[in-house]
């Protein structure tokens, strides 16, 4: 197909990267802004791809960028958040304003055509969302309804993996150094979706216009407790621990302990209260996606397993 001019925003991050990768084999042309140029050092290594340092929240900058796009890419997004109701400012910030002035500039320029990342389990009216996170993505996806250009495409991905990720190697990192792991939810349902999956339908609906004005559930083809899923990153890895399923009223207060560690928090109560709804897919994938269906077994054991240079140097290369 012809090349177009993409904009990616969010193209430093973890699907981003992957995303990019996929684009510049089909010699599409892309733009990435970052603040700072040296996050997204990785990608300078990609062909058809311009780097550029810009501030997204700034309103004339943001709309030099949409302008001169065929198409915009929306992955920006935060798990941690500052408290409030129905969420905090960061939540509103981000997941909210931004999609709403994204949206109004693509309708506004000429229709472009738009594509959002949003997160499975937005799809309820607010107050039946359990967690600031899902609320403040399921207002971002009304904004962009309400603002944004018909041609829009969302998509609601599971949570991810891959090499980089920050799911199973965390899991895998953990049982490393610790005899046994307290675990909060231990019972809550994920059905994880490998990255390239998520990069592979984001492609199809930027090179297929009848994907526009549609939203997509992507999920993987296995459903896991998290208890599961924290076994199955130890055991693949080589150190697998004994798991304690810790009661609510207990994993709420470690939800709470972990928000005062220094550095980014592993877990906090807005991320607890997520886990209450089963992070599942409501329906079979869209067969027009043309999703592989890649598993944690095909994949993971690559980048969990020390001593795999190849992979090691791609899970370096794809974090953020």
């Amino acid at each position: 197909m012809q090349a177009l001019d993409i904009l990616i925003l969010g193209g430093t991050g973890f699907i981003g990267q992957r995303l990019c990768a996929h684009l510049t084999d089909h010699m599409h042309h892309l733009v990435v802004p970052t603040r700072l140029r040296r996050r997204g050092r990785d990608l300078m290594l990609l062909p058809t791809i311009d780097l550029r340092e810009a501030d997204i929240f700034d309103d004339p900058a943001l709309a030099e960028l949409v302008g001169a796009a065929d198409v915009v890419v929306n992955l920006v997004g935060i798990l941690h958040g500052d408290a409030g109701e129905p969420y905090g400012e960061a939540f509103r910030r981000v997941h909210v304003e931004l999609p709403r002035r994204v949206g109004t500039l693509c309708k506004r320029l000429g229709e472009k055509r738009l594509i959002h990342v949003s997160a499975l389990g937005a799809d309820e009216q607010r107050g039946g969302l359990p967690s600031a996170y899902l609320r403040s993505k399921a207002d971002g996806e009304r904004a962009l309804r309400e603002a944004g250009p018909a041609n829009t495409t969302i998509f609601r991905p599971s949570v991810l993996f891959g090499p980089g990720d920050n799911f199973l190697n965390l899991f895998a990192s953990l049982q490393r150094w610790l005899p046994m792991l307290a675990l909060a939810r231990a019972r809550a349902q994920f059905q994880p979706i490998y990255v390239g999956d998520v990069a592979h339908a984001i492609t199809r609906a930027i090179e297929n216009p009848a994907l526009s004005g549609k939203t997509y559930e992507l999920a993987g083809p296995e459903i896991y407790t998290l208890r599961e899923l924290v076994a199955l990153a130890g055991r693949i890895a080589g150190h697998e621990r004994p798991v304690l399923g810790l009661p609510d009223s207990l994993g709420h207060l470690q939800a709470h302990l972990m928000e005062w560690l220094p550095g980014p928090p592993l877990m906090t109560r807005d991320n607890f209260d997520s886990m209450a709804k089963p992070n599942i897919a409501t329906h079979p994938m869209a067969p027009e996606l043309d999703l592989s269906g890649t598993t944690i077994s095909m994949v993971a054991p690559d980048y969990l397993r020390p001593g795999d240079s190849a992979f090691n140097a791609e899970r370096a290369s794809a974090r953020r």
